[in-house]
């Protein structure tokens, strides 16, 4: 004990104050809970541990940014399973793309075949208007009435490809619909031809030119690159394109030699033109034999073996004979009749090659729809499939990995402190207790968890090991306290037993003793044994022994009891006592009394400076009895208060300490002495701060122990020596 407490004079004012605080429970809570420091003398040397020595909870692991989820098993696998399936879902999503693509290009085919086809009706139409046009042209007024009907037609048909346009261009106009918009750029001179002819300064000719410039626009713009890839699609749009070519030429001879034979012959360069109609028509009509389906070249060669196709045939060799500039006597009505009956034939092929065409796009579309559903139920199940094995593998995983925490934080709570503690707390003779196992052992040949991987299952075995283990040592300490519990008291005894002889032997030489200074050499030599006696004791103490070493019949006064203790100390000149009030101490107790206060006035007189006394002062409180030892030290940190005081208490063992305090274990061990004796005698010890500079060690002693002295015992008993 260090430190200084306030003048011996003030003392009796706060008697009962203090006495008061000692049964304060809360004021001891904070010292009780708090960690331990070391002895007095650690206030000297500087040692012992503060607060800035423990881990600050904070390190590069916590500094360091790791990836989401990262921290957790469940992360990790999810993080594992995430590359590949995005891989898988990327290589989906390229399918997707191309069958999405696929399904768009087939789309955009169903809809622009469906438009050209719209504009060979309008091609159709022009067709005719130019025929009846150029016979018109050619002298045959029996024409007006029909050119005037097919007017008509051709404006209505031209009115609906224009409002299909409209329709299908939008915001993003498509290449074929771009090309047939430019396509009938030409038509917009139609009104000035037409009122040309109507005024009779129009110019066969030049007229037939317009009409076939403004028809060949139109089938140009059906050979615009469709999106389709699809090779039976882009096949039947080429043998559709080459059909309209031939049927244009079939179209074109037809409005030609309706002039001619209504003007009776050839006139110059229209021999050569017609030559060069026929040319163009067998070489398209060759192009659509290479590119059409055996069906649709079927369907041509049956419109070409109709009635009037071989009329046609025949009048066409008469026209070759109207070469040199003859006459050539054929009603132009009927060419006109029989090449219409042909060229409405043609077109009727030309409308079943687009819907071939159209139907193959349209299953090409189906097509792409299914595979592009099907893509994306592949990428839906790849999901799904990575997400269940990432829960599967986690849980997998993770659920033994929670049993075996729960078990293993089990084991660390309950079940092996339970063990030590049982092992400790048994007898020499129950060595039963080494050998019980603190966790079940697994079943033979079987995990931790049904599924449990065999690295788990070696874990838990490791946690066992490790239990085992636990125990093993736990059963090694308990032996080796025991034994050097053992050890302890008989040494004790041994000890006091060789001191109690000596007394005895120092008592019968003092009584023989004449000389004065052999004499206080005896005095001095019997105060070192009860010095050494006392130590005997503490060992026996330390050891758990259960019977005081000394007792005594009836009652001892206090003043005795504190003179013994005062006597049992080595610089017992410097103890002073100012103020004590009487009281009587059981006899059963007077020995433990005694020791306690000895070990506490001993820790005074160390801890305080040699010029200054240490004071005892005692007095009663209702049932209990109060003693304070004051020193004058430089007093004890408010961490050394709590580490002491909770050695004081008794809940503290001398054979169990931190590494830290172990060097100063043996300066500590009167704390535990005192704390051993303060739990046997049911009294409170606790040091404090004074009132000035210094430390006091208060005493409370139960009414269990202690007595008013107008109770007289039936005997008194001899005051300790």
């Amino acid at each position: 004990m260090t430190g200084n407490t306030s003048h011996h004079r003030q003392m009796p004012t706060g008697r009962t104050t203090t006495a008061r605080l000692l049964r304060l429970a809360p004021s001891l809570a904070g010292a009780e809970k708090g960690p331990g420091v070391g002895s007095p003398s650690g206030a000297r040397s500087g040692s012992g541990t503060g607060p800035g020595r423990s881990g600050s909870g904070t390190g590069p692991g916590r500094r360091l940014r790791q990836l989401p989820g990262w921290r957790s098993i469940r992360g990790r696998v999810a993080v594992v399973l995430a590359v590949p399936t995005c891989l898988l879902l990327s290589l989906t999503g390229l399918g997707v793309a191309d069958r999405a693509a696929d399904w768009s290009a087939a789309r955009d085919t169903v809809d622009q075949v469906g438009l050209l086809v719209r504009a060979q009706d309008l091609v159709r139409e022009l067709q005719r208007e130019r025929g009846l046009t150029n016979g018109l042209l050619g002298g045959a007024g029996k024409y007006r009435d029909d050119v005037d009907v097919q007017r008509a037609r051709t404006d209505d048909v031209l009115a609906e490809v224009e409002a299909v346009l409209h329709e299908q261009s939008g915001d993003r106009p498509s290449a074929a619909t771009t090309a047939l918009e430019d396509a009938l750029t030409p038509l917009d001179s139609l009104g000035i031809t037409r009122d040309e002819v109507d005024a009779g300064s129009a110019d066969r000719t030049r007229t037939l030119a317009f009409y076939t410039e403004a028809v060949t626009a139109l089938i140009g713009a059906q050979s615009t690159r469709m999106p389709a890839g699809d090779h039976r699609i882009t096949d039947g749009i080429q043998a559709l394109q080459a059909l309209a070519r031939a049927t244009e030429a079939v179209a074109l001879e037809r409005g030609s030699l309706n002039g001619v034979f209504a003007a009776g012959r050839f006139r110059a360069g229209e021999y050569l033109a017609f030559t060069e109609i026929r040319a163009t028509r067998v070489a398209a009509l060759d192009q659509y034999a290479e590119l059409a389906t055996p069906a649709q070249e079927s369907e041509l060669d049956a419109a070409f073996d109709t009635a009037a196709a071989r009329r046609a045939t025949a009048y066409e060799k008469r026209a070759e004979g109207g070469a040199d500039g003859s006459t050539l006597s054929v009603d132009p009505s009927v060419w006109w009749s029989t090449m219409t009956t042909l060229v409405d034939d043609l077109h009727g092929v030309q409308r079943k090659v687009g819907e071939d065409v159209r139907a193959h796009a349209a299953d090409a579309g189906s097509t792409a729809t299914q595979q592009l559903g099907g893509f994306l139920a592949l990428g839906a199940l790849i999901l799904a499939v990575a997400t269940a094995l990432a829960v599967l593998a986690a849980r997998s995983i993770t659920r033994p990995l929670s049993a075996l925490a729960d078990q293993a934080d089990a084991v660390a709570r309950s079940r092996l402190p339970a063990a030590v503690r049982r092992i400790q707390e048994a007898g020499p003779d129950d060595t039963g207790d080494l050998d019980e196992p603190v966790a079940p052992e697994p079943k033979e040949g079987g995990d931790e968890a049904p599924g449990s991987a065999r690295e788990i299952t070696r874990l838990a075995a490791a946690l066992r090991n490790v239990e085992r283990t636990a125990v093993g040592l736990a059963g090694e300490q308990a032996v080796l306290r025991r034994n050097t519990t053992e050890s302890l008291a008989s040494l004790g005894r041994r000890n006091q037993a060789l001191l109690g002889r000596q007394l005895g032997l120092i008592t019968t030489l003092e009584s023989q003793e004449l000389d004065p200074d052999a004499l206080a050499e005896l005095f001095e030599l019997d105060h070192l044994a009860t010095r050494m006696r006392r130590n005997a004791e503490s060992l026996l103490v330390l050891a758990g022994a259960e019977t005081p070493p000394r007792s005594w019949p009836g009652t001892v006064t206090m003043t005795e009891v504190v003179q013994s203790a005062v006597a049992e100390v080595e610089q017992y000149q410097r103890v002073q006592v100012p103020d004590l009030e009487q009281s009587r101490v059981r006899g059963h107790a007077v020995a433990e009394v005694s020791h306690l206060l000895a070990e506490l006035v001993e820790n005074a007189l160390v801890f305080s400076p040699p010029a200054q006394p240490v004071e005892i002062y005692g007095w009663r409180d209702t049932g209990e009895y109060c003693l304070a030892i004051v020193d004058h030290g430089i007093g004890m940190s408010d961490e050394q208060l709590a580490r002491a005081n909770a050695r004081l208490s008794g809940r503290e063992s001398f054979l169990i300490t931190s590494a830290g305090s172990a060097a100063r274990a043996g300066g500590t061990l009167g704390h535990y002495v005192v704390g051993r004796l303060a739990a046997r005698l049911g009294a409170h010890v606790e040091l404090r701060r004074s009132q000035g500079p210094g430390t006091t060690a208060y005493v409370a002693l139960p009414a269990a122990i202690v007595q008013r002295p107008d109770q007289q015992p039936a005997a008194s008993a001899p005051a300790p020596g």
